[in-house]
Order: structure tokens, then sequence, then C-alpha cells
């Protein structure tokens, strides 16, 4: 694997989200506290920028220039290039104590969301999925929902709740709702790492990015420790696959709750970060709305 670069210096809050659009050829990514939506192309000097009044944190694509995007009070179909926007369903929109976290696509076109509390409460969150026009919830009470990722083979899925530390995974059914009880993969906690985002690759190895540890970790499908990669920040946030082959890992960032000295030791903080790898990532799959 090559060097870790910067792929865009934009300093988020709390960077996360990222999503390797393959129609678009670009990386479109989220600051959460900022409430920003960013996209950057492989080409491009200067990232997009769409601001909004809620926390937005995840999206899926629908097509060349629509999302569906997690918001703190509903899951809404955007125009990327409008900024134009339709709700598709409420999201906890009468709970002012909760925002959306992460997400992704399943290989089904279900999309999963995680919600928490905004000022990390114990046990406030829930992961959801919406898939055809139906929101059920998955998993409840988390606290911190995260590591939202699915195998190629489209059978397992994958989670965790970053308090606690477990990466947990579950057997999905053939319209890729959960039909098992979920089991772990991985403490985490052991090792004295914080789970964050995580992707899988074409081989089913997950990719952790563990915050606090300056590290993005791949582990075996069981959750044997394979390699890792470091970075000059410590709060690690999202990795996802991307580029032209799919074998260039992007990884999402975080200043908040940094001290001054930290952020002296680590000033890109917040930036999104480009490395080359020898793997090759799933591309991310499609929203199916109906």
């Amino acid at each position: 694997m090559k060097q870790v670069e910067i792929f865009d210096a934009t300093l988020c809050a709390l960077g996360e989200g990222p999503i390797w659009h393959p129609l678009r050829k670009s990386l479109i990514w989220f600051d959460i506290m900022g409430k920003q939506l960013l996209e950057r192309d492989i080409y491009s000097s200067q990232a997009k920028k769409l601001n909004f009044d809620d926390y937005v944190s995840a999206a899926g694509w629908i097509n060349e220039n629509e999302l569906l995007m997690a918001t703190s009070s509903a899951l809404v179909k955007i125009n990327i290039d409008t900024g134009d926007m339709v709700k598709i369903v409420n999201l906890e929109e009468q709970n002012n104590l909760t925002r959306c976290n992460d997400g992704r696509t399943d290989p089904y076109g279900g999309f999963w969301i995680g919600t928490m509390g905004i000022k990390m409460e114990q046990k406030l969150g829930t992961i959801y999925r919406y898939y055809k026009g139906e929101l059920r919830k998955l998993f409840t009470p988390i606290s911190i929902p995260n590591s939202i990722c699915f195998s190629p083979c489209g059978k397992i899925g994958y989670f965790t709740d970053t308090v606690p530390g477990l990466i947990l995974r579950v057997e999905l059914d053939s319209a890729g709702w959960p039909k098992s009880k979920p089991e772990v993969v991985l403490d985490c906690r052991k090792d004295g790492l914080n789970p964050d985002g995580s992707v899988v690759d074409q081989d089913g190895c997950i990719w952790n990015a563990q915050w606090g540890a300056s590290r993005v970790a791949r582990y075996s499908p069981n959750g044997e420790l394979l390699t890792t990669l470091e970075f000059d920040v410590p709060q690690t946030s999202c990795p996802e696959f991307g580029g032209d082959n799919l074998s260039t890992l992007f990884v999402t960032s975080a200043s908040v709750d940094l001290s001054e000295s930290q952020l002296q030791k680590a000033p890109m903080s917040g930036a999104l970060f480009s490395v080359k790898t020898n793997y090759k990532g799933q591309k991310a799959h499609q929203i199916l709305l109906s």
C-alpha cells in the first residue's frame, strides 16, 4: 500500500458517511456537526458543499443526481446538483434529543441508518432499515451506532455500538432483513479500541476506523487482525473504497472534542484522507425507493 494522502483539506468537525458515487465518480461525505454535505471528484481541486438546517450524516445513491439522505428528522431525497429536497419518511422527528449517525445501503437496495443522542446520551439510539417504502426498527437501544456494512455475498450485515465496543454480525434473509440474533465478531474493548465506521472489501474483510487510535484496521470475517493503516490524526471515523478500480480507501476524520494541544499536534484533524491499496472494495449499492 502507498502513502496516506490528504484527498480534501476541508476540516470537518465530525466527518462521516463517505460514499463513492459510481455514476458521478465522486466521493460524497458529511460534516455532521457542521450540517454539511461535501462532494469532490478525483480531478477537482475544490469540494462542493451543501448546507442544511438539520444534522446530516449518511446517504445512498438513487441515480446520478439524487441521493436518499439521512437528516436528524427524516430521510429525504435530495438532488445533489440543485439542493432540492423531498421528504420520504420521518425519522424520529418528534425527538429533539437525537440525531442521525452512521448509515449504508445494503445489497438489496435497503438503507440502514442509526440514530443517537446529540450529546451522546446512553441508549437513546436505534438502527433502522428503510426498504421499498417501509421504515422498520432493527436494533434498539443503542448508544452510538456505527460500522453498518455488508458482506459481498449479501447474506451478512455488520454493525456496532461504539460504547460497548463489540462489532456484531447478523444473518440476512432473501430481502435483506435480519433473520438471526446478532453475534459478536470482534471485541474491540479488550484491546482498548473504539470501533467507528466500517466497510467490507471484495474479499469479505472488514475495514474499521478506530476512534482515538489514529488508524483503520483490516480484519478477516472471523475477526482476526490482518493489517493496519496509520493516520496523522487521532479521530478516524469511517472508511470507503472508491476510485476507478475501487482500490483507493477514503477515510473521514474529526476534530470535535480535541484540545488545543491535540489540534496543534494533529492540525489536519477533520480532513478527508486517501490511500491506494492492493485491495478492492464493493461498489456502493443503489437505493430502491419502491
